[in-house]
């Protein structure tokens, strides 16, 4: 390789993202579904790195640095780590509620969710769930925190009062979950009950369980809400199933990177992608009553969790520090 570089520059929210790359590798990246538009450092990190959550209207992203007992505070800006976070107990999930201007972080290590509040993210208060605190998905509409912890609960808390108003139980430990936009529903995967359950939200019960049959390991989670379908990725083996949102029947399957973690919906482009520890992320297009695989895109082994945000029509990719390479989230632009 010749030491020539071509300068690709991205805009996001305004403001500008760089990275280098080959002449001969720049044609090829703008021909693929995803283009890597930047690498963000986040330090000196160890370990494993968890969930993503983002706050718009500050452009930050918080980013769970479930090994090093903190979450980063990215500013999407200026393209770096604004401050961190420290002194938690392996966090896991984030949240991020605009109305009250609260960061939520569950943390596995003693089953706290934590509250931090405003541009200086104060810590406000700790809600006690018990054990290992999980997943969060932030319900706007109607001011509540759902987080997944334990042997098997979610816990729903009352955004305007940071308390816990409710529990809904489950066949065993919630990994990633959706609320239906127009409905009551949650979907949840409960992999240790090889199961996927649907569960209501306003009278606090389980209301269906689908069975996954002989695909184990369900921890990944999407709804294709335009399409009528829960979108599920699987270990073992490695694949991509759709279910019927109405009854739990399975529509359509096709084989993906292993050890996925992560999940999403590109409604504008009719796409998904799919983020895995196996170093890759997969691309699909539904395609005829399945779904038909247009990239397989070479990350970082380790790399398996993701944030894809619609309003800022981008994918971030955390990647833990490897091989004398330090953790930096990836800045992924979809083409076209």
């Amino acid at each position: 390789m010749r030491g020539i570089f071509l300068q690709v520059v991205g805009t996001l929210m305004g403001t500008a993202f760089s990275t280098v790359v080959t002449p001969q590798g720049a044609l090829a990246a703008e021909s693929m579904p995803l283009h890597l538009e930047a690498k963000i450092p986040l330090g000196n990190v160890k370990g494993r790195i968890d969930h993503m959550a983002v706050d718009l209207a500050r452009h930050r992203l918080f980013v769970a640095e479930l090994g090093n007992n903190s979450v980063a505070i990215v500013d999407l800006s200026a393209s770096r780590v604004s401050g961190r976070i420290r002194g938690l107990k392996e966090p896991q999930g984030v949240g991020y509620v605009p109305l009250t201007d609260t960061l939520y972080v569950a943390n596995a290590g003693d089953g706290s969710v934590r509250l931090f509040r405003g541009q200086d993210l104060r810590e406000t208060r700790g809600i006690e769930l018990g054990d290992d605190a999980d997943n969060i998905r932030v319900d706007s509409a109607g001011n509540q925190v759902i987080v997944g912890y334990g042997k098997g609960a979610l816990a729903i808390i009352d955004a305007r009062g940071d308390r816990k108003a409710a529990e809904i139980g489950l066949d065993g430990h919630p990994e990633s979950f959706r609320l239906e936009s127009n409905g009551s529903r949650i979907f949840v995967n409960v992999p240790d009950a090889h199961a996927i359950e649907v569960a209501d939200r306003q009278s606090g019960k389980v209301t269906a369980k689908w069975s996954t049959g002989h695909s184990r390991a369900n921890f990944p989670m999407a709804l294709d809400e335009a399409s009528g379908q829960v979108l599920v990725v699987f270990r073992n083996p490695p694949m991509l199933t759709a279910f019927s949102m109405k009854d739990g029947a399975p529509v359509a399957n096709a084989g993906t990177c292993g050890d996925s973690d992560d999940v999403f919906v590109d409604a504008e482009r009719r796409r998904v992608y799919v983020s895995c520890g196996e170093g890759y992320v997969d691309v699909f297009e539904p395609d005829a009553g399945t779904f038909r695989r247009i990239a397989h895109l070479s990350t970082a082994p380790g790399a398996r969790t993701a944030l894809f945000v619609p309003e800022l029509d981008r994918l971030f990719l955390a990647v833990r520090a490897r091989d004398q390479k330090p953790a930096a989230i990836w800045v992924y632009r979809p083409v076209p």
